[in-house]
């Protein structure tokens, strides 16, 4: 998947798509990975075939509307087109479906060798024959609505993502094509009975049964396809009535996003010739947009495989179980002024929300705000929330609508807290608010008291036990009054605000980031900076990075997914490191480091190093003061460079290796998770303490008391050694 593009003004630069397929790439080489349980690796490859799924709804979809409005538009990191990068992305696409297909005809095997099947119709018992023809003429047959595509009938509206039968059909002289959507309501998969996991895909059994919906035709030759239509709407392109209030809008783009243009064509064989130009033409896509994949289309069902497990194949299979870890106590307790960090999914995200809770009864808060992008679909947070308005304290929520394939579910969760007397903000115009913000505040004895807690994910009950993140809780007035003031102005829709201590784009985290780059530049080789975040796009700071390397700053850069800096390159990126984490959990958090020792400013924010972030959306990040927090964000990310399992180098080239130290076996996960069961296990054992006088913190043992500590100082300073 080499990147030949010859039009690049900066040679340090990469195509963001190119770069992104490279990373889902990455996540795909996790299904053939030797430590990586079997079950889990057909869980990559269904995680793989949903991000690409995104990725041609959302950018192929920008791309596709920008090659019609603006033709000669161009990449500002390699020269392209729109039309040139969508050419680049479908030729770098095609080996990704050889390759899933491989993957998964081997996982599919080994997993059979555990009782677990995917049937094709010709891997069916008599017994199963029957019981499959009874549930075609019973359940499937009775919904379908089987049509014919000729002259005389008009094509039908193909939704994205349906699937659909299809077959070449001749009658006579005549010829035209049969076709048949897998009705949404049906299950995916239909399990045979007993106890082995045998199952078949819905899709296969209307192929089985096609032919005789058409028994006055002749069918010759039969597919599975699927189209994938451009998901990719701007709300502020449409227009509307003035009056229109902005949850109805978003109700209306939902309902629009179905028909959108198709970008993508996939199927089960090669098409035919008749076929494919009908198809070609009546979707108005080219053969480049057609893809044969031998292997399922759709694996969403796939995550609840598991369920139908027994004990022994759970223990053979899966990943050991683990559930984040009660680290902490009651955060509202008391008049401790101790900063909290809780680390998901180490750490568990009870005593953010019991804070909630608590604060919602208590009699000394009189206001909750909180910044919301995406929930879970059943979200005690909401809860928290409807039961502190119910209770008659002031409670503000700036709900973001268009947080993209999540905007039902918010829209939905607006009106219950709009019922239970919250006030509700629907983010901004022409900017999405991105920003985890969430502040109490208390009126104690005539005082006023803040709260603060500013994370780098979202107040999602599920992903905070599948997303690596960080949420700060702190008591620091003066943040706390940052805080109050970002409320304020968010109220007004003013982006101009002024902060002592915390960064908010769009209006100064980019200015601010470039500022602490620069302050490293003045120090050269003494000069240090640290960045683990999920992208890397932003043409300015990348070139101010690439600045920074040339003037012997050492960077280390923790990026999971698209990485348009390339670094190692000699006389301009030398200086820069780039690493990459894909595993058990999907590393979200982003940590900003400038300088090292005591003159090091740490941060942590919710923006990854991309344009829309710095300049589209309204983020927030926030300093690390307290010392204890400092040691732990330091351990943490002296765990990650350690990693020699999961962890790849990104090269010159734009293209992921293994670690060169290979001898050793680290699995930065693994650590952090036996090492928060450590610290439940420390504040378990830990006595209880006394009403008076106040407690003192429980004593931070576990921590850095892991078994790997020798092993990880060691990596680690190879890393540094390196520089």
């Amino acid at each position: 998947m080499a990147d030949n593009t010859s039009k690049s003004k900066y040679k340090y630069m990469q195509n963001r798509e190119l770069s992104w397929l490279r990373f889902n790439e990455r996540v795909l080489q996790e299904a053939v990975g030797k430590d990586t349980p079997l079950y889990e690796k057909l869980k990559f490859i269904s995680i793989f075939v949903s991000n690409l799924d995104e990725f041609f709804m959302v950018r192929v979809g920008s791309l596709f509307d920008l090659s019609i409005a603006d033709k000669k538009a161009i990449d500002t990191k390699t020269g392209l087109t729109p039309r040139e990068q969508l050419a680049k992305i479908y030729e770098a696409t095609a080996p990704l479906y050889k390759m899933k297909d491989e993957i998964y005809d081997t996982v599919s095997r080994k997993l059979k060798k555990h009782d677990i099947t995917h049937l094709k119709p010709g891997d069916l018992t008599a017994d199963e024959v029957k019981y499959v023809r009874d549930y075609f003429n019973n359940y499937v047959e009775p919904i379908l609505s089987p049509q014919i595509l000729d002259e005389h009938h008009p094509f039908p509206f193909i939704a994205s993502k349906q699937l659909c039968v299809i077959g070449k059909l001749q009658r006579k002289k005549e010829q035209g094509v049969a076709f048949a959507a897998v009705p949404p309501t049906l299950p995916p998969v239909l399990f045979m009975p007993g106890k082995k996991i045998r199952y078949i895909h819905i899709e296969d059994i209307i192929f089985m049964y096609f032919d005789s919906l058409f028994d006055k035709y002749t069918i010759t030759k039969k597919n599975i396809i699927c189209a994938t239509r451009n998901a990719d709407i701007n709300p502020n392109d449409e227009a509307y009535d003035i009056n229109e209030d902005f949850r109805s809008k978003m109700k209306k783009l939902l309902k629009k996003r179905r028909r959108l243009a198709v970008v993508r064509l996939e199927a089960a064989a090669p098409p035919d010739d008749y076929t494919k130009k009908l198809l070609c033409d009546k979707l108005s896509i080219n053969n480049s947009q057609i893809f044969v994949t031998r292997s399922p289309i759709s694996l969403g069902y796939v995550f609840g495989l598991e369920d139908r497990f027994s004990p022994g194949q759970r223990a053979a299979l899966c990943y050991a179980g683990f559930e984040p870890q009660l680290t902490r106590g009651d955060i509202m307790t008391g008049e401790n002024d101790e900063d909290v960090l809780l680390s998901y999914p180490y750490e568990s995200m009870e005593p953010f929300l019991n804070m909630l809770k608590r604060a919602a009864a208590d009699p000394d808060v009189v206001s909750i705000k909180i910044t919301i992008y995406r929930l879970a679909k059943n979200a005690k947070i909401i809860e928290h929330l409807c039961a502190a308005a119910e209770n008659g304290k002031e409670v503000l929520v700036l709900i973001e609508l268009r947080a993209r394939f999540d905007e039902q579910n918010n829209i939905d969760w607006s009106e219950r807290l709009e019922q239970a007397g919250c006030t509700i903000i629907y983010g901004l115009e022409n900017y999405k608010v991105h920003s985890k913000v969430c502040l109490i505040t208390m009126n104690s004895g005539g005082e006023t008291k803040y709260i603060t807690q500013i994370g780098t994910g979202n107040y999602n009950e599920k992903t905070a036990k599948q997303y690596t993140d960080f949420s700060l809780i702190t008591r620091n007035r003066e943040i706390g009054e940052d805080a109050a003031d970002f409320f304020s102005n968010i109220s007004i829709s003013n982006l101009d605000g002024e902060y002592k201590h915390l960064w908010v784009a769009p209006n100064a985290m980019k200015n601010k980031i470039i500022g602490y780059i620069d302050e490293e530049i003045k120090k050269g080789r003494d000069g240090e900076i640290f960045m683990k975040v999920n992208s890397v796009t932003d043409k300015d700071i990348i070139k101010k990075l690439r600045d920074a390397s040339v003037a012997g700053v050492n960077i280390t850069m923790l990026v999971r997914g698209i990485c348009c800096l390339l670094p190692q390159i000699p006389g301009v990126t030398e200086n820069i490191r780039v690493y990459s984490i894909v595993g058990r959990f999907l590393e979200h958090s982003r940590i900003y480091s400038f300088g090292r020792g005591s003159e090091e400013k740490l941060f942590i924010a919710s923006a990854d190093i991309m344009t829309r972030n710095m300049d589209k959306r309204v983020e927030v990040g926030c300093p690390i003061y307290s010392e204890a927090v400092k040691e732990k964000i330091h351990h943490y990310i002296k765990i990650c460079l350690s990693d020699t399992l999961q962890a790849r180098v990104l090269g010159s080239d734009g293209t992921y290796s293994v670690k060169a130290d290979t001898l050793s076996s680290v699995n930065a996960q693994e650590v952090l998770m036996n090492e928060a069961k450590h610290e439940a296990k420390a504040l378990l054992a830990a006595p209880k303490p006394e009403p008076e006088p106040e407690p003192q913190p429980a004593k931070k043992t576990g921590f850095f008391r892991s078994r790997y500590n020798a092993l990880i100082e060691r990596l680690y300073n190879n890393i540094q050694n390196q520089k």
